[in-house]
């Protein structure tokens, strides 16, 4: 773990001789060139402190400052100015700025600089481990209203059910309101609810003892234990089968854990967020989730936008996933042409931005030179207007079989296949597309071998 900085600046030779004296301390050091620059990379992660110059190309320093003091007031940001302007500098300490390092730049009176912002910044030391906010980029109005919604769920330990389609980032959510809490030093565990076999649910949940059951080798803790001091996030909670949720229920009111195969009952300090893309009130209705259950988890409700939602974000995500990949595999970084640009603002995105990242990825490795066309991101011709229509072939009407069950299981097949290929190989927007369960169409599809 070590602290990270970020660096503004329009002159290469300057961000290079700050990156390397702060390095030497120890820091991380990411680099902006411009205003615009700098916002996105404000976006991707949080930094332990900044330090920006007065003057960019596209805008200016005190721009900076005013920004970091009301959106990201627990960072430091100091401020570089031109040799004897005090009245700039007066200023910039005005806007927010905690401190500012004159031109030509004194190495000793920034490395004093930084070690004072290491020691008022509230960003915490192990800000690495925050999650990569890929999926919550974005400046629409929509997307900051998620942000701070984020910001305010974060301070309580009340329960956060987080409702949105596939792909939209809820667990991202869950982890930013984790890593933005008192609880954030403590462990984040993750459960996806519908990929745990039902006969482990139990064992896997709470624990087990030694010999309570065949196979129970040594002991084990449970989700909840290991969550112990910080937070359990149950992604796809609607998944769970009623007599799991009449368990779950009970420990969440007891506040108290009981393992496999134990006598006694052990008190768990654990915050509880959920997940689904399902209508759990509707799932109520149907008697499929318990009502108490959905009350419990359900006191504060966070709605993840889907993509279509806010398409001027398209542009900056695209951006970074470009970036991301290029970077990653040592490419020169490649732009979209306008004609690229313009069929990714059409496209409907039914999977969302775990979509569009794997749409760039594939096209940062299949274009030649450094410029993506439309024909390189491989769309299929579908508009926003179209995201919730997808129609299934109907079947000829004459049935000619002496095999009915192979005859359904074609029909069943055909089905299936064409709400995949409709969600880009979504499982989980498929299943909601078929109006089946996530459950239910990994076992179709395992039988009918539909890979």
């Amino acid at each position: 773990m070590q602290y990270s900085a970020l660096i503004i600046d329009d002159e290469p030779d300057i961000r290079q001789l700050l990156s390397i004296s702060l390095e030497r301390m120890n820091l991380k050091c990411f680099q902006a060139a411009d205003v615009s620059e700098a916002l996105a990379l404000l976006e991707e992660r949080r930094y332990h402190f900044c330090i920006t110059d007065m003057k960019l190309p596209d805008g200016n320093g005190m721009d900076i400052i005013q920004l970091c003091h009301s959106r990201y007031s627990d960072m430091p940001v100091a401020m570089i100015t031109a040799h004897g302007n005090m009245e700039m500098a007066v200023e910039a300490l005005k806007a927010g700025a905690f401190d500012f390092v004159a031109k030509p730049l004194d190495l000793g009176r920034l490395r004093e600089l930084a070690s004072a912002a290491l020691k008022l910044t509230r960003v915490p030391l192990h800000v690495d481990a925050l999650p990569s906010s890929d999926s919550l980029l974005g400046s629409s109005a929509a997307m900051q209203a998620l942000k701070e919604k984020i910001q305010k769920v974060a301070r309580t330990q009340a329960p956060v059910f987080i409702f949105g389609e596939s792909g939209t980032g809820k667990e991202l959510v869950a982890r930013l309101i984790h890593h933005q809490s008192s609880r954030s030093g403590q462990a984040f565990i993750p459960v996806n609810c519908g990929a745990i076999p039902k006969d482990l649910m139990e064992s896997e949940f709470f624990g087990h003892k030694k010999g309570s059951f065949t196979g129970a080798n040594s002991d084990k803790e449970g989700f909840f234990q290991a969550a112990q001091g910080g937070t359990l996030f149950l992604d796809e909670v609607a998944e769970l089968p009623l007599d799991m949720q009449a368990k779950l229920l009970r420990v969440i009111q007891e506040k108290a854990v009981r393992s496999v195969g134990s006598e006694h009952e052990t008190p768990t300090d654990v915050r509880v967020l959920s997940a689904s893309h399902r209508d759990l009130n509707k799932m109520v209705d149907e008697g499929t989730f318990r009502q108490d259950l959905f009350f419990r988890l359900n006191v504060i409700q966070i709605s993840v936008p889907h993509l279509r939602e806010r398409q001027e974000d398209i542009p900056m995500l695209a951006n970074h996933f470009i970036r991301k990949y290029s970077n990653e595999w040592g490419m020169p970084e490649a732009e979209l042409n306008e004609a690229a640009k313009e069929r990714l603002c059409q496209y409907a995105f039914p999977g969302n931005v775990r979509e569009l990242e794997n749409i760039l990825q594939r096209a940062v490795t299949m274009s030649e030179g450094e410029i993506i066309t439309a024909e390189d991101l491989q769309l299929p011709e579908q508009t926003a207007n179209q995201a919730d229509e997808i129609e299934f072939a109907a079947p000829d009407s004459r049935i000619e079989t002496n095999n009915l069950e192979a005859y359904l299981e074609n029909i069943e097949r055909t089905a299936i296949t064409q709400a995949l290929e409709a969600t880009r190989w979504n499982k989980t927007a498929a299943a909601e597309k078929l109006g089946i369960s996530f459950r239910a169409l990994r076992y179709r599809c395992k039988k009918l071998n539909i890979d």
